[in-house]
């Protein structure tokens, strides 16, 4: 977690935290607070990897494809790191250079409301992704493809990257890496299981319960 000595961000117009005071009232009660970000969070990842798959059928170029799919990865590093994981969860991390020239590495979580179905989705997408660049590593690697292996390699890093800084984020800087992926997927697996058995049964509703309003 983020010290008192750590200085701000020079682009921090909204401090770290604050985000909710500015937001409109009226979109509390829909069901995606951040519609656009949520949508962002996952089109540029998400066509970076149909770019990938589906670019021969375009372009025999590889070059041309390669500058694609990079752009398309650099966006979705600088959206998720900047923008979605901020807003989305509550969740940022970034680094500082102090004045002895030493690099620090800063994780922050804030303490507000988050909205569950953002949450659900940006750690999806954030998980996911991964999987299917790791899928393509292994089909680049043993089918000798050595030219797209590099690009699978830079999707692999920038993925990866976002994935390191927020589950640390998420489970706090100075606990270990392994423990902390341990106890999130406990945390999930117990989540969707209590679910599961709390769902009520659609086919028979009770009859003594009224609506409340929109969720």
């Amino acid at each position: 977690m983020a010290s008192a000595t750590v200085p701000l961000l020079d682009d921090d117009t909204i401090p770290f935290g604050e985000e909710d005071e500015m937001r409109d009232p009226s979109t509390a009660a829909k069901k995606y607070t951040h519609p656009y970000v949520t949508f962002f969070h996952l089109f540029f990842r998400g066509a970076s990897i149909v770019i990938y798959m589906f670019c021969g059928w375009f372009s025999d170029s590889f070059i041309t494809s390669f500058v694609f799919v990079v752009l398309f990865l650099s966006a979705d590093f600088w959206t998720v790191k900047n923008i979605s994981g901020r807003l989305l969860v509550g969740l940022r991390w970034w680094n500082y250079v102090d004045d002895d020239g030493k690099s620090h590495w800063v994780f922050e979580s804030k303490n507000s409301r988050v909205n569950k179905h953002e949450q659900r989705i940006f750690w999806l997408g954030l998980i996911l992704c991964p999987f299917f660049w790791g899928l393509f590593f292994l089909m680049a690697l043993f089918g000798l493809k050595f030219k797209w292996l590099l690009l699978v390699m830079i999707a692999i890093a920038l993925n990866a990257a976002n994935l390191y800084g927020y589950v640390k984020c998420n489970y706090g800087a100075n606990k270990d890496l392994n423990s902390a992926a341990t106890d999130f997927m406990k945390t999930q697996l117990f989540k969707n299981a209590f679910d599961i058995m709390t769902k009520p049964n659609a086919a028979a509703p009770p009859t003594n319960v009224r609506p409340t309003g929109v969720v």
